[in-house]
């Protein structure tokens, strides 16, 4: 047999084409690639410009995810009165819109002026009781002290004056005393002597043994020792009584000197009055600030009575009427503000990836049948149903997967048009931009 020697880079002559090796596909492709370039230029531009058109539809539709699930929101503020009260003044009416510091309702202040008067009186009487409780301790502090130093000297005056009379008791005592007893048996034994003298010269001068001169010295001598006993009988009585005085004396001295002590202890005593007083003055101040609390708590119930509006909006559920007697926590009214309502939009967990604050979105109001630009503000940190007030619980085990809701906050910039107002809770779809 003879063999053929294939060239190289040549195929053997057995061998599929290429063009049947590549199959049909390839060859639709080959075909319409000609047909391309057999187009004229305009159609090709136009092909060009419909396919780029295409290409940045689906980049645009693939960047934006979307949900009916939303709705129109707003921080509603209700309003309810805070104190009790007959309503004198009303007025609001239903709907009506009404400007931030507007007066809503007002209930009747006559009590709560007079329980005013009462608490600025009470305050006044405080205040004047912390005064004098004041100038009371200087009072208490500056009399004791005095008071305290005078019995102090007095005590030891009255204490020397007893020291004194003692000395002087003694003195007269044991001198003038004994001095008197002991003239006064010098005057008697000198006057018995002269008496009996006198009685010896009476015989004696009627029988002419001595001489009438001789018997009147005898006699004169025994009349002046008489006298001399009578007079130192009386220095004796004198010096006793003395000695009684100065008795009396020092037990006055020494009452003086007691009664000095205790008028000094109670002195001392006294001195305790000043801490009382100081206390007396604190609780008077503590008083005061109570006092001023009811004070300023009257003045705001006073307050109470006119209820403002704290924010700018629309009334709605009015539930008080003039002349009706309300308590506190009652619901009067509701305000919302039409001018700073946001969406929340409620979009699957799957679509989330590429969510964040700050993007572009769009918000289709059903009501209107009108679109409204708007931009993501922020993303709830949890599922809707977590934020219920029973969170779903499966401790059974029979768990089925459901796809959860994420609240997202966007906020929508509103119509000049005063036709088109979003009001809370209106249905609205929410189409979020993530590229």
């Amino acid at each position: 047999m003879s063999s053929v020697t294939t060239p190289p880079g040549s195929l053997p002559a057995d061998a599929p084409s290429p063009t049947a090796a590549i199959g049909p596909q390839t060859s639709f492709l080959a075909t319409a690639g000609k047909s391309i370039r057999e187009l004229p230029r305009l159609a090709k531009f136009a092909l060009i410009v419909i396919l780029i058109g295409v290409l940045v539809g689906w980049y645009l539709w693939t960047g934006r995810v979307s949900t009916d699930d939303a709705q129109v929101d707003a921080h509603i503020t209700a309003l309810a009165s805070q104190v009790s009260g007959y309503v004198v003044g009303l007025p609001i009416d239903d709907n009506m819109n009404i400007k931030e510091g507007d007066v809503l309702v007002q209930i009747d202040p006559r009590v709560y002026k007079a329980e005013v008067d009462q608490a600025k009186a009470a305050l006044d009487l405080a205040e004047n009781e912390a005064k004098s409780a004041e100038l009371q301790i200087g009072l208490t502090r500056g009399t004791t002290t005095h008071s305290t130093g005078g019995a102090a000297a007095q005590s030891e005056s009255d204490a020397a004056d007893y020291t004194m009379s003692q000395a002087q008791l003694e003195r007269t005592a044991t001198a003038n005393l004994l001095q008197a007893k002991a003239e006064v048996e010098s005057k008697r034994a000198t006057n018995e002597r002269a008496q009996a003298d006198l009685e010896r010269y009476k015989p004696l001068v009627q029988t002419g043994d001595v001489s009438k001169f001789q018997f009147d010295a005898v006699d004169a001598t025994a009349r002046v020792a008489r006298h001399d006993l009578a007079a130192a009988e009386q220095q004796l009585a004198a010096a006793e009584q003395n000695v009684q005085i100065a008795r009396a004396s020092v037990s006055s001295s020494k009452a003086r000197v007691a009664r000095s002590q205790s008028l000094l202890l109670e002195s001392k005593a006294r001195e305790q009055q000043i801490p009382i007083s100081e206390a007396a003055y604190k609780s008077a101040l503590a008083a005061v600030e109570r006092a001023r609390a009811l004070w300023e708590q009257a003045k705001l119930n006073l307050g109470y009575t006119t209820i403002k509006a704290p924010i700018s909006g629309q009334v709605t559920q009015k539930t008080v009427n003039l002349g009706q007697y309300v308590l506190p926590g009652n619901l009067l009214c509701t305000l919302v503000p039409l001018d700073k309502v946001y969406i929340t939009a409620n979009f699957k967990e799957t679509q989330m990836d590429h969510v964040a604050p700050g993007q572009r979105a769009k918000i289709h109001v059903d009501t209107y049948d009108r679109d409204f630009e708007g931009v993501v503000d922020s993303i709830a940190g949890a599922a809707g149903s977590r934020q219920a007030l029973l969170p779903p619980q499966n401790a059974t085990g029979n768990f089925i997967k459901v796809v959860q809701r994420i609240p997202v906050k966007v906020l929508v910039k509103q119509s000049s048009d005063p036709h088109f107002v979003l009001r809370p809770g209106m249905n609205v779809e929410a189409t979020i931009y993530t590229r």
